[in-house]
C-alpha cells in the first residue's frame, strides 16, 4: 500500500556539435559513474553521473564536455552502442558491419570485426563474458570478449527460397534491442518474424547460452515492434501485443521461459498508441515503458502487487523529444532519461506510504485513486471502498483534514490541478463501490506539474514545480528561472469552489485555482510538510538537509506579513531525508518535532540521529486532538519499537532501547524486551489506527496487509479512556485485546476506583460484562507487576482517594472485598431488579476474599421462602429461581465450601438442597442430616460446629447445653487448648473452673511451658504440680518459694537446696549455685569458689570480707590477678590479629578492584554478544577467582547426587568460621572475623567487676594495664570494621584515607563519651 513519488529531478543539456544532431544511443559505466552518448553525427559524448555532492553544480550549467568523433566512411553510421566493463571501452556497430572498440583513455578506435549485412544490435551478456550480435541479414553471432565466434544461427524462420543477401531483406536499424538476456546469462530471448515475410505475426524464441540451441518458441502473435525485455530475476519475459485489429489499446504480456503466456494487462491509452521502448529496473519490481500517443510521448512506470499492475508514475514529453531512458544498474529507483535534443534528466523515486494521518489509504493507479478508510475495513489493494477517476495519470497528491472536512488535491501528468472535497468520515460507508469522476480546476495561468504538494490550509496549497524543461508541463520552455537559469519554483495557490458542498457527497468540480505567490529556488527541494504549530506555514527541505520555513501572506505576525522563506536553524538534518514528518509537542503545541528518514536508513529528529537502522516509521496518537504520543519504528532487523514521544528528548534513549538492535536475553528477562519481532522479513510500517483502535498496519513484501495491536499502545489507549472516565470503551478494549481486567481498577489505585464504581456500572450497563469483570478481580496490582514494563502514565489528577469509612470498609479490607462491595452497592443502586442483576450480585459475594458464601446463601434462602409461600408477589419476577441461583453459586464456588456454609446456617433443608445440586451421593449426607434433625437444637448446632471446625461456636453451644454435657466440654477444650481462656469466661461454677485451670496447666506442662504452667497451677491451688513445673524450668527461687508455701520441714528444705545446688552446677550456672550454697546450705568456701568461677569478683570479695576469712580473701585476690594477666595476654594477641586481618583485607580488596577494572575495560570493547554465554563465563571465572564473590558452575553440578550435596553441606558446616586464603568469600570472612572480636556486654560487665576488685585489692597498676589493653583492643576493632566497610563501598583504595591510625583517632574522638566505653574506670584512664 505504497505510492511511487518523485523525490528529486536533475536536468541538464548536452552541447551538441550542430543543430540537426540528435542523440541516438546511451551507455553507462557504473564503476566510474560515467554516462556515454552516441549521436547521429557519429560523435561520442561523455559526462559524469551527478552525486549528492555535486547535484547543484551539475544542474546549473549545460554539459559541455569534449566530444570525440568516430571516423567512419561516408554514409556509414552507428547502429549499436554498448560499454564493455571488462575492456573498459565502448563497443559500437555500424550500418556497414564494422565492430569498433573505442578506448576512452587514449581516444583510439580499433576495428575488431566485420559482419555481412551490417550490425543491427549488440547485446553483452550480464556477466560480460559473451557478446550477442544481430546482423542485418537476421543472423545471430555469439562471440567471446576475445572476438572468437562460438556459434551462429538464423534469427528469422524464412522460407528456403528466400536469399538473406537479397536487397529486399535490407536491414531495419530500429533502436530496440531484439536480444534480451536473462539475469544470470544462461538464456537469451529474441523476437523473430514468421516464415511469411508479409505476415505481422511474430514469435519469441529462447536460446541456450552454452550451445546456442533453441530452448523454446512461443506461439505466433501480433507483437508490436521488437520490444522485448527479460526480467532480471528471470521470472517473466515482457513483450507488447498490438491489439488494433480488436480496436483495443496495446497490452503488455508476460511469457515464461518455456514460451507459454502467463499474464497481461492493458496500457489504458488510445487505440493508436504504440510502445516504443520497455525496461525493468534492477530489482525486477518496476517496469517502465515509453508510449507514443497522437499528442505526446510519455514515460510510464508500472508496479505489480496482489495480482494487479498499478500505473504509479507518468511523465509526459512532446513527440519531437524522442524520449529514451535506462534504469540505473545498482539503484532500483533511479531512472536516467534523455531526449533527441540532448536534454538529460535523472529521476530519483521513493516509495511513500499511501496511508495518511487519519488512517485513510489513497492508492494511486494511473488516473485513479483507490480510497479506503482503514478504520472501517482493512482492505488491501486493489480492493477499495470507493475510487476517484481523474482526467489523466496522477503524479502527486496532498490530503488535508480540517474541522471534520477532508480535502484532496492531485497534480496530474497533463499539468492540471484537481481538487476534491470529501464528505465527513461518518458517511463513507454509503460510498462503498462507487466511482467519482473529478474535473480539473480552472486557472487563468498554467500551474504546471508539481513534484511536491501540500496543504497550508483548507483552501491554500503549496507546491514545488520545475521551470524551463520540456517535461515541466505548465511552465513554458522559454520561461527559465531567475538569471536565466533552470530550477525549482515554490508556488502558493489559492483555491475557491463555485459549487455549494452537499453533505454526504463529493465536490469534484467547480474549483478555481489562482497562483498568489511564487518564489524561485536555486537548489533542489527534497520535500515539504505543513507546520502544525503555525497556520499557513510549511517546512521546506533542500538538498543536504537544510530546512527553511515558508510563511504565507495569510499568516500575520505582529500586524505585518512575515518573511516568505526563512531558514530554521533549530530544525535541520545532517543529510537529505526524502521521508519527512513533523509533529507538534509541548503543552501548547508550539514546539515542532521534525522527523526525517534518509536513504541510509538513519532516522533524524531535530538535527540529531535517533536510529541508524530504521526501515520505516509512523506516529500514533491516542488522543482525539491528534496530538502524537508514540513513535512507531521498524528496523532493518525486522524489529518493531514503540517509543514514547517524550523519550525522544531523552539523552539516554539509545541505552533505554538498546540502540534499536536485537538483544539476546535470558528466559526470565524476556518480559523486559521492549521490541516486537516482525514475523515476516521485509515488512514495513505503512500506517496506524489512532485512538482506541491502537493498531499498527504492516505490509509484507507479498503485498498483503497485517494489523497488529502492540501491548504498549493498547494499554496506553485503555489508560487514556480510563483517565477520561470512558469506562465502557475501556472495558470493551480490555475484552477485545484480552487485557487483565484489573487494569481498570489499578490504573490509579483501587481506593480511587471505589468512588467511581457507580459511574462504572452506569456506563457499562451490561451485566454479563460486569460479571466477567467481577470474576477477574485479584489482589495483585498488575500495573506494578504484569504491565510495569509497558506503561507509566500518571493517574487521574482530579480523582481523590476516598476514605474507607465513607463506604463502610475497614482499613484492613482487601482490594477484592472492597471493590466487589462497591460494585455490589452500585448494582443495587443503579440497576433495576432483574434475575441477571441478582446473579451478578451473587457473583460479587462468591468472588469476595474470603468468599461471602453465607450471605449468598441467605439471599437464596429468601428466594426459596418466596417460592414456598406461593403468593403472587410481583417481586418474584425480579429474581431467578432458587435452583438457578444455587447452581450459579455452585458454578462459581467450591461445592464443598457451599455445602459447609449451608450447614453453618443450621438450615438442614438448605444443606440438603445444596448437596443434591452439587451431585453428592445421598448415602453420604442423608444419614448425617437425619441424625442432626433428631438432635436438640443446641446439640445439633454443636455437632455442626464440630464438623465445620468452628470450635468456639461449638464450645458456646455445648456450655449452653447444660451440666450433662460437661465432659464433652472438657474434652473439647483439651483437644483444642486455645479454647481454655474462652472456657474460663463461659463457665461460672468455681469447682469446674478449678478443673479447667488444672487441665490447662497440664497442657502447658506437656508443651514445655513450665513457667506458665506453674502460674496456672498456683491459680487452681495445686502447689505440688507448681513446684514440679518451677523445678522443670530451672527456676530455683520459685521452687524454694513454693516449698515454703507447702511448709516443708527444715531437713526436706535443706535436701531440696542441695539438689538444686547440684543441678545448677551441672547446668553451668555457678553464680546462681553460689547463692544457694551461701543462703541455704551455709557453704562459704563452695560459694566463694563458685563466684570466682562465675567471675563475679566484687560479690566474691564482699562475701569473703563479710565472713572475715583471710584465706578466702587471698584466694579471691590470687584468682583475680591470674584472670587479669590472662585477659591482658588475650587482648594483646587480639590486637595483633586485628592488624593482620585488616592488612590482608585491604590487599585482597585492592587486587579485586584492579581485576574488576580490567574485566570492565574488556567488556566495553565487545558489542552485540551472547549475554547468556558471557554471564556463564563470568560466573565460572568468579568462582575461580580469589578476589571476587560468586559460585562456580560446571557440568558436575548438574549431575551431583543427593549424597554428595549432603557431604558438601557437612563440610561447609565444618569449615564455617575459617578463613580460606584465595577463596571467593575471603573478604567477607575477614570482615566477619573482625566483627566477631568485639567486646560483648557480658565481657564488659565482667571486665568492669574485675577492674574494681583489683583496685580494692590495691592492684591499681594491673587494673590500669588491663583497662588500657582492653580499651585499645575495642578502639582498634571498631576502627578496623569501620575502615573495612568504607573500603567495601568504595571503588578506590586510598592509602592515606584508608589508614588504621586515622580511623582510630576518629573513633576515639567520636566515641569518647559513648556508652560502649562505660565499663572503664575514669580514675584509670
Amino acid at each position: 500500500m505504497n505510492n511511487l513519488k518523485l523525490s528529486r529531478e536533475l536536468t541538464s543539456d548536452l552541447q551538441l556539435q550542430s543543430d540537426d544532431e540528435t542523440i541516438r544511443f546511451a551507455a553507462l559505466d557504473i564503476e566510474r559513474n560515467r554516462l556515454f552518448f552516441a549521436s547521429s553525427s557519429n560523435f561520442v559524448y561523455t559526462t559524469q553521473i551527478p552525486s549528492s555532492s555535486n547535484d547543484g553544480a551539475w544542474e546549473k550549467t549545460s554539459l559541455s564536455l569534449a566530444a570525440a568523433s568516430i571516423d567512419l566512411e561516408p554514409g556509414d553510421f552507428i547502429t549499436s552502442f554498448e560499454y564493455l566493463m571488462e575492456k573498459e571501452a565502448l563497443i559500437m556497430g555500424t550500418s556497414r558491419g564494422l565492430l569498433l572498440l573505442y578506448n576512452l583513455e587514449n581516444n583510439l578506435t580499433e576495428i575488431v570485426g566485420q559482419v555481412e549485412g551490417g550490425v543491427k544490435c549488440i547485446s553483452p551478456s550480464p556477466d560480460g563474458d559473451l557478446l550477442g550480435v544481430v546482423t542485418g541479414f537476421c543472423q545471430i553471432l555469439v562471440m567471446t570478449h576475445d572476438w572468437d565466434v562460438l556459434y551462429e544461427m538464423a534469427l528469422e524462420d524464412l522460407s528456403e527460397d528466400v536469399d538473406v543477401s537479397d536487397p529486399s531483406c535490407s536491414p531495419n536499424y530500429s533502436l530496440e534491442s531484439p536480444i534480451s538476456w536473462r539475469g544470470d546469462g544462461k538464456y537469451f530471448a529474441t523476437m523473430s518474424m514468421g516464415k511469411s515475410t508479409s505476415s505481422l505475426q511474430k514469435k519469441i524464441k529462447v536460446w541456450e547460452r552454452d550451445s546456442g540451441a533453441l530452448h523454446s518458441v512461443s506461439e505466433s502473435k501480433s507483437f508490436m515492434g521488437s520490444v522485448l525485455e527479460w526480467m532480471p530475476s528471470g521470472a517473466k519475459i515482457a513483450a507488447v501485443y498490438d491489439c488494433k485489429s480488436e480496436n483495443k489499446c496495446p497490452s503488455i504480456v508476460f511469457f515464461e521461459r518455456n514460451g507459454l503466456e502467463r499474464s497481461s494487462f492493458t496500457v489504458d491509452e488510445e487505440m493508436d498508441t504504440t510502445i516504443e521502448f520497455m525496461k525493468w529496473n534492477c530489482n525486477s519490481d518496476l517496469l517502465a515503458a515509453v508510449t507514443r500517443c497522437e499528442r505526446y510521448d510519455s514515460l510510464k512506470i508500472w508496479f505489480f502487487s496482489n495480482y494487479h499492475w498499478y500505473l504509479k508514475q507518468e511523465i509526459r514529453y512532446s513527440r519531437e523529444d524522442g524520449i529514451r531512458f535506462m534504469w540505473d544498474p545498482t539503484k532500483p529507483l533511479q531512472l536516467i532519461c534523455w531526449t533527441l535534443g540532448g536534454q538529460i534528466t535523472f529521476f530519483n523515486f521513493i516509495w511513500v506510504t499511501a496511508v495518511v494521518n487519519n488512517s485513510i489509504a489513497l492508492v494511486l493507479d494511473g488516473p485513479q485513486i483507490f480510497i479506503t478508510a482503514l478504520a472501517l475495513s482493512l482492505l488491501p489493494p486493489p480492493m477499495y471502498l470507493f475510487s476517484l477517476r481523474f482526467p489523466s495519470a496522477i503524479r502527486d497528491i496532498a490530503f488535508c483534514s480540517k474541522t471534520s472536512k477532508n480535502y484532496l488535491a492531485a497534480s496530474l501528468s497533463n499539468s492540471c490541478l484537481c481538487v476534491v472535497e470529501l464528505p465527513q468520515f461518518e458517511t463513507w460507508e454509503e460510498l462503498e463501490g462507487k466511482e467519482f469522476r473529478v474535473e480539473a480546476s480552472y486557472s487563468e495561468s498554467a500551474v504546471g506539474s508539481f513534484i511536491h504538494l501540500t496543504w497550508l490550509d483548507s483552501h491554500v496549497l503549496l507546491g514545488i514545480s520545475r521551470s524551463g524543461f520540456r517535461n515541466s508541463g505548465g511552465l513554458p520552455e522559454t520561461t527559465p528561472g531567475k538569471n536565466g537559469l533552470l530550477g525549482y519554483y515554490l508556488q502558493e495557490i489559492e483555491l475557491l469552489c463555485s459549487e455549494d458542498h452537499v453533505p454526504g457527497l463529493l465536490t469534484c468540480s467547480g474549483w478555481h485555482a489562482k497562483v498568489s505567490n511564487h518564489v524561485f529556488l536555486e537548489e533542489p527541494v527534497i520535500g515539504i510538510v505543513p507546520n502544525p504549530a503555525r497556520s499557513f506555514s510549511a517546512f521546506v527541505q533542500f538538498d543536504s538537509g537544510k530546512v527553511f520555513e515558508y510563511v504565507s501572506k495569510f499568516c500575520i505576525t505582529g500586524g505585518a506579513p512575515a518573511p516568505r522563506l526563512q531558514i530554521n536553524k533549530k530544525l535541520r538534518f545532517s543529510s537529505s531525508c526524502p521521508w519527512m514528518y513533523v509533529v507538534s509537542v509541548g503543552d501548547s503545541g508550539s514546539s515542532p518535532l521534525l522527523f526525517g528518514l534518509d536513504e541510509n536508513s538513519r532516522l533524524h529528529v531535530n538535527g540529531r540521529i535517533l536510529c541508524n537502522n530504521c526501515s520505516s516509521f509512523s506516529l500514533y496518537s491516542n488522543f482525539d486532538d491528534q496530538e502524537m504520543t508514540y513513535l512507531i519504528l521498524a528496523t532493518k532487523q525486522d524489529l518493531l519499537f514503540i517509543v514514547e514521544i517524550g523519550d525522544v528528548f531523552h539523552e539516554q534513549l539509545e541505552v533505554k532501547y538498546e540502540k534499536f538492535m536485537p538483544v539476546t536475553r535470558k528466559k526470565n528477562e524476556e518480559e523486559k524486551r521492549n521490541y516486537i519481532n516482525i514475523w515476516e522479513k521485509g515488512a514495513k510500517v505503512i500506517g496506524v489506527l489512532h485512538g482506541d483502535e491502537a493498531a499498527v498496519i504492516l505490509q509484507t513484501t507479498r503485498g498483503n496487509l497485517e494489523c497488529i495491536y502492540p501491548r504498549k499502545l493498547v494499554l496506553a489507549s485503555i489508560v487514556n479512556a480510563l483517565n477520561q472516565q470512558r469506562f465502557k470503551d475501556a472495558l470493551l478494549m480490555v475484552r477485545r485485546h484480552r487485557i487483565d481486567f484489573n487494569v481498570i481498577v489499578d490504573h490509579c489505585g483501587w481506593e480511587a476506583f471505589l468512588q467511581l464504581a457507580p459511574e462504572f456500572v452506569r456506563q457499562v450497563n451490561n451485566l454479563t460484562h460486569i460479571t466477567e469483570f467481577v470474576c477477574s478481580i485479584k489482589n495483585e496490582n498488575i500495573m506494578n507487576t504484569l504491565y510495569k514494563n509497558y506503561i507509566s502514565l500518571p493517574c487521574l489528577k482530579e480523582v481523590k482517594v476516598v476514605e474507607t469509612r465513607t463506604v463502610g470498609i475497614s482499613e484492613s479490607s482487601s482490594k477484592i472485598s472492597s471493590v466487589l462491595l462497591a460494585i455490589r452497592k452500585a448494582l443495587e443502586e443503579q440497576v433495576v431488579e432483574s434475575p441477571a442483576r441478582e446473579l451478578c450480585i451473587l457473583t460479587t459475594l462468591a468472588r469476595s476474599d474470603p468468599p461471602a458464601l453465607e450471605d449468598a446463601l441467605k439471599r437464596i434462602k429468601i428466594i426459596r421462602e418466596m417460592e414456598l409461600l406461593g403468593t403472587e408477589d410481583p417481586r418474584k419476577t425480579s429474581y431467578p429461581s432458587a435452583e438457578e441461583a444455587l447452581k450459579h453459586l455452585l458454578w462459581l464456588s467450591d461445592s464443598d465450601a457451599v455445602y459447609e456454609s449451608a450447614l453453618g446456617l443450621y438450615d438442614l433443608n438448605l444443606a440438603a438442597i445444596v448437596a443434591l445440586n452439587s451431585q453428592r451421593d445421598p448415602k453420604e449426607f442423608l444419614p448425617f442430616l437425619q441424625e442432626l434433625e433428631c438432635m436438640p437444637p443446641l446439640l445439633m448446632q454443636y455437632n455442626i460446629d464440630l464438623k465445620l471446625q468452628r470450635y468456639e461456636n461449638a464450645l458456646r453451644h455445648i456450655v449452653l447445653a447444660g451440666d450433662a454435657h460437661y465432659a464433652d466440654c472438657m474434652n473439647l477444650m483439651k483437644n483444642n487448648p486455645g479454647l481454655f481462656p474462652m472456657g474460663l469466661q463461659l463457665i461460672t461454677d468455681h469447682g469446674k473452673r478449678q478443673q479447667v485451670l488444672e487441665a490447662w496447666g497440664d497442657h502447658l506442662s506437656n508443651m514445655k511451658c513450665f513457667e506458665d504452667a506453674a502460674a496456672t497451677y498456683l491459680c487452681c491451688g495445686n502447689l505440688e504440680k507448681a513446684l514440679k513445673a518451677y523445678r522443670a524450668c530451672g527456676n530455683w527461687s520459685g521452687v524454694l518459694t513454693v516449698a515454703g508455701l507447702i511448709r516443708q520441714g527444715k531437713e526436706e528444705l535443706m535436701q531440696l537446696a542441695y539438689e538444686l545446688f547440684e543441678e545448677l552446677q551441672a547446668l553451668g550456672k555457678p553464680g546462681e549455685a553460689a547463692k544457694i550454697a551461701l543462703e541455704y546450705c551455709g557453704d562459704v568456701n563452695g560459694g566463694i569458689s563458685l563466684l570466682v568461677t562465675a567471675r563475679d569478683w566484687e560479690e566474691a570479695l564482699r562475701v569473703a570480707f563479710m565472713h572475715r576469712r583471710d584465706d578466702l580473701i587471698s584466694e579471691v585476690k590470687n584468682a583475680s590477678l591470674e584472670c587479669a594477666h590472662m585477659l591482658i595476654g588475650e587482648y594483646e594477641e587480639g590486637l595483633e590479629k586485628v592488624g593482620k586481618y585488616l592488612a590482608r583485607y585491604l590487599a585482597v580488596r585492592q587486587r579485586r578492584l584492579l581485576l574488576a577494572a580490567k574485566l570492565k575495560s574488556d567488556e566495553q570493547s565487545i558489542d552485540e554478544v551472547d549475554y547468556d554465554t558471557v554471564s556463564e563465563a563470568s560466573s565460572n571465572f568468579s568462582g575461580m577467582s580469589a578476589y571476587t564473590k560468586g559460585t562456580r558452575k560446571g557440568s558436575a553440578a548438574s549431575v551431583s547426587s543427593a549424597a554428595s550435596s549432603k557431604a558438601r553441606g557437612t563440610r561447609r558446616q565444618h569449615n564455617r568460621g575459617k578463613i580460606r586464603a584465595g577463596s571467593p568469600g575471603e573478604e567477607m570472612a575477614l570482615v566477619e572475623h573482625m566483627k566477631g572480636m568485639a567486646l560483648t556486654a557480658g565481657t564488659k560487665h565482667e571486665l568492669k567487676s574485675l577492674i574494681v576488685s583489683l583496685v580494692m585489692l590495691s592492684k591499681e597498676d594491673i587494673a590500669r594495664k588491663l583497662q588500657r589493653t582492653a580499651e585499645h583492643l575495642q578502639l582498634l576493632q571498631i576502627a578496623a570494621v569501620k575502615l573495612a566497610e568504607d573500603a567495601m563501598s568504595s571503588d578506590i583504595i586510598d592509602e592515606q584515607a584508608h589508614s588504621l591510625e586515622r580511623y582510630v583517632q576518629k573513633i576515639r574522638k567520636d566515641m569518647q563519651h559513648s556508652g560502649d566505653f562505660s565499663w572503664r574506670s575514669k580514675v584509670l584512664i
